[in-house]
């Protein structure tokens, strides 16, 4: 174990300080003393020569005492590899030009299995039959167990060690109710009513999910037997904590234990905390579709302005469901329909227009749960969950096009940057487990992405739709009229009532949150069609409008996936691996590389639907278009086979950016179209093998680092603006001068970096100002005055005009919501979610270039070229005008005016020790960098 020096007498001193201090709450936590080390196990085999490498920022240590975090507010200290990862990671950013093969263990760790006896900084056995030996270099946690009850065990102790507060944040967040264990600001109660909404349980719901694993017996026998294992680890982690006052600060400063007398406790960990956490990142990273209300909206939208057969082939252009332009994964001509637009759909229940109404959720609410703000920050983003996710990328070359003829990946999950980081990384070996990788704190008695002997596996987040929308009649069962208050709905021929979910959560202040007192209650109304979410009339009778996840009720069924992975006996070639992966119901793309071949494998429950379906509107709550099988009491139907999900083996290269899998496999959302920020990377890959070209680790990374620096905007659409602007002289000087950066910004690269390593200003500057003010212009400018405010308010609603590196620039809304992913700033992702391929689409057909999948009528200047060029001319002279701070206007970490702080990505703390603002980069989180050269 890591030498963690904490003089007791700190504590009390530091009581006094805690208050001027500690403004916002919560961080992380400690090691502790071990027993005498087991007898060492032999070395796992490891076949990967020394090239598998990985990074994960900030650092491996999340937990800091009471007197750290307050040494880090007076002197900026922090603990033992706090954030030694993140000073490689952001480095790539300005060193991947002259990156070598010696020089990638300069941005990356050294993923070998074991640690080099010269390299141990510590060694603890926690119990005799494992042994946790940490590196100099990190700080990671190498668990070798005896036994498989004793590696689990380690796993658990190392991740307390690690990751013990957010653990508890997030096992609280997954039940709903983190504003009364960490406080009651306005964003904790955000982020728990978000989570609520999405999938509230009965602690005896949760021991439901734990009961039917424990039914199947196999491998989940196994699971569950992990499973507890891990958690005596933990918490015999948190009993010695408690004991020798080494716990996490946070729980000192969010009023949980007395930093004088100790009094006070940490609630034991049990089989539902992790049902509870497994919750939470299935709903953040392994769902997809439910926006079926918004694009309802869109249509309803473009029939009341262009008539019912235009509207409906405007919405259907814009929906981009299946667009012939889109970026794919399989490009090999691969189809696997899913989720198809039916010619004649069925059962559509379209909303009355202005009917639909959110459903209510809080009740009863006291004291300062009726402020919409507070002073506090929270712990977390209270939009973690409903902002969009665009995760992850993966970049894989098959063994025929490389180097020395071995495959080589560079992948990652796009996870977000939070201090800690809500990953951590690991290495368990033992009977059974043999893998080494990254796992998110809480669910780590498995590596979820990481490496196995030989072999590698990473995953993104696919979002296929799984999720579906009924318009179920409300009904009264005393024969009372029937309004959109009923609480009643009718289920097959009967009035039956919601299930009514409710959950009581009450604060107070405390040292970390001085939010005043408050509580309230949550409710969620459930029926056998999924959760209310939405009230409304469909042809004017009253309806709840609900969700239906398939993997709800369901998020623990894939432990048995994740197991497999960790097993070199489950996993042993590209096929067994795919196999795994079928074992995952969260909707993700699966990539894998070992020494002769790359695979791929989408995951997820897809339920079958009923014939004429459409899975993008609304379906009528009726038996005739309910999923095949479907029942209720289980939340279980038929699914698709596996051989009708996307997978592939040895395709010549895979790129993945939360982009289209595959023909026919539809999206779930909008903005699927022809420019996608997976084409950054597509182009990339295809340039390194044109002409019989050959890719290695270097040659990779610096593809996937080059992507994570560019401006997609300027890289894909810029182009087209500027064929439109030089179809006839510029005589405007401003627009002249505007026009002239943004063709050298382009010539440059359109990237965003900086001028040198540590300058903190961008090349090229003044053009990316501009591009970032013009923008949301454009969108305006070209699109309203063919949308008209209805459809284009609408259309913002299902899918936001911009996302940028800044969360700025995000447009006029005609008083609709901003959505919540554009206001995120420092948030690393970007170009995810933008209209992008509209204006690409529309811009060449007014050129007159050929379109596949074109929008269904022109919008920039009504078609016409000339009277197109002036819009862009009048916008652009705009954007030239607005000043930095303008485009800039600043936040609590960053200067009006200042662009490159604006862009920077901060690890957001989930406490109290901070870490310093890094430059821009659009890149995985976690990432590997992996080519085994043999084989078992």
């Amino acid at each position: 174990m890591r030498p963690r020096t904490r003089p007791h007498r700190l504590r009390s001193a530091a009581v006094a300080l805690a208050s001027a201090l500690f403004v916002t709450a919560a961080v992380t936590a400690p090691a502790t003393a071990g027993a005498t080390p087991s007898p060492t196990a032999a070395a796992a085999p490891d076949y990967c020569g020394g090239r598998c490498t990985d990074i994960l920022p900030p650092g491996e240590n999340g937990n800091a005492t009471l007197a750290e975090i307050l040494l880090n507010r007076m002197f900026g200290s922090r603990p033992a590899h706090t954030d030694d990862q993140l000073g490689p990671y952001a480095a790539l950013a300005s060193g991947y030009p002259g990156l070598t093969e010696a020089g990638l263990r300069s941005f990356f760790n050294d993923a070998s299995f074991g640690v080099p006896a010269d390299q141990v900084a510590s060694t603890a056995s926690p119990r005799p039959d494992v042994t946790i030996v940490r590196d100099k270099a990190t700080g990671v946690p190498h668990i070798t167990g005896t036994t498989r009850y004793g590696t689990e065990f380690g796993a658990g102790y190392a991740a307390a060690q690690d990751r013990l507060w957010v653990m508890d944040l997030f096992r609280h967040v997954g039940r709903g109710e983190l504003s009364g264990f960490a406080g009651g600001a306005a964003a904790n109660r955000q982020l728990e009513q978000s989570f609520w909404q999405a999938a509230p349980y009965t602690e005896a719901e949760l021991q439901q999910q734990i009961d039917a694993l424990a039914a199947r017996g196999g491998r989940a026998t196994q699971a569950l037997a992990d499973a507890n294992a891990y958690l005596d680890g933990i918490n015999r982690y948190v009993t010695e904590a408690y004991n020798g006052r080494t716990f996490p600060g946070e729980y000192d400063l969010t009023g949980h234990i007395d930093p004088i007398t100790n009094a006070g406790s940490i609630a034991p960990f049990k089989l539902t905390d992790l049902v509870a956490l497994a919750s939470v990142v299935g709903a953040l990273f392994g769902s997809g579709g439910g926006g079926e209300l918004a694009s309802a909206q869109v249509r309803s939208a473009a029939e009341a302005r262009y008539g019912k057969d235009a509207g409906d082939a405007v919405w259907r252009s814009l929906r981009e469901a299946d667009d012939p332009e889109a970026v794919r994964t399989l490009h090999d001509g691969q189809s696997f329909p899913y989720a198809t637009v039916p010619d004649a759909p069925q059962g559509q229940a379209l909303p009355d227009p202005g009917s639909v109404v959110p459903e209510r959720m809080i009740y009863d609410a006291t004291g300062s749960a009726n402020t919409a703000t507070t002073k506090a920050n929270g712990v977390l983003p209270g939009n973690l969950l409903t902002a969009k996710h665009g995760m992850s990328n993966a970049l894989l070359v098959s063994g025929a096009h490389t180097d020395d003829g071995h495959p080589v990946a560079v992948f990652g999950p796009q996870t977000g940057y939070f201090a800690p980081q809500l990953l951590m990384l690991e290495e368990l070996q033992g009977p059974g487990i043999s893998a080494r990788g990254a796992a998110f704190a809480g669910l780590s008695f498995y590596v979820q992405l990481g490496r196995g002997q030989d072999y590698a596996w990473s995953a993104t987040s696919a979002g296929q739709d799984i999720t579906d929308t009924y318009a179920v009649p409300l009904c009264t069962t005393d024969g009372s009229p029937v309004t959109t208050a009923a609480n009643s709905y009718l289920w097959h021929g009967s009035c039956v009532p919601f299930d009514r979910l409710e959950r009581k959560d009450t604060w107070s202040p405390t040292t970390a949150d001085s939010t005043p007192a408050g509580s309230y209650t949550l409710v969620m109304y459930r029926s056998a069609y999924g959760l209310v979410t939405a009230r409304g009339t469909v042809g004017g009778a009253p309806v709840a409008f609900t969700s239906l996840r398939s993997t709800y009720r369901h998020e623990a069924d894939s432990i048995i996936g994740f197991q497999e992975l960790n097993d070199p006996g489950a996993v042993h070639d590209a096929p067994s691996f795919q196999q795994a992966a079928q074992d995952i119901n969260y909707t993700f793309n699966w990539f894998y590389a070992d020494s002769r071949d790359i695979a791929y494998y989408n995951s997820g429950s897809n339920p079958v639907r009923a014939p004429g379906v459409d899975p993008g509107l609304p379906v009528l709550a009726q038996p005739a278009y309910e999923w095949a099988d479907f029942d209720p009491a289980t939340n279980t139907a038929r699914y698709t086979p596996p051989a009708e999900h996307p997978h592939s083996v040895n395709q010549d290269y895979y790129v993945s950016w939360n982009n289209k899998q595959a023909d026919g496999y539809t999206a779930a959302g909008f903005g699927n179209g022809s420019v996608h920020r997976a084409n950054l990377l597509d182009d990339r890959v295809k340039a390194l093998l044109q002409g019989g070209g050959k890719a290695s680790r270097v040659s990779l990374t610096q593809a996937m680092e080059s992507a994570a620096l560019a401006d997609l905007r300027a890289e894909d659409v810029l182009p087209d603006l500027i064929r439109v602007l030089r179809s006839a002289p510029v005589t405007d000087p401003a627009a002249a001068t505007a026009l002239q950066q943004l063709e050298a910004w382009l010539a440059d690269g359109a990237q965003r970096k900086e001028t040198s390593p540590g300058s903190h200003g961008y090349a090229d500057a003044t053009a990316i100002r501009v591009l970032d003010a013009w923008w949301p212009l454009l969108a305006d400018g070209v699109m309203r005055p063919g949308l008209g405010d209805q459809l284009f308010t609408a259309l913002t609603g299902a899918l936001q005009i911009n996302e940028s590196p800044s969360g700025g620039q995000t447009g006029a809304s005609a008083g609709g919501p901003v959505s919540a992913n554009e206001s995120i700033p420092h948030k690393g992702s970007a170009f995810q979610y933008g209209w992008w391929s509209y204006l690409d689409k529309d811009l060449r057909s007014v050129l007159g270039d050929p379109v596949a999948g074109p929008l269904a009528r022109p919008f920039c200047g009504g078609g016409d070229l000339t009277a197109c060029r002036n819009v862009l001319l009048t916008t652009l002279s705009q954007a030239a005008a607005r000043t930095p701070a303008q485009v800039y206007p600043g936040d609590a970490d960053c200067a009006a005016g200042d662009q490159w702080c604006a862009d920077t990505v901060i690890q957001r703390p989930l406490g109290g020790v901070t870490d310093d603002r890094t430059t821009w980069q659009n890149r995985p989180t976690y990432q590997q960098v992996v080519q085994f050269s043999a084989h078992r």
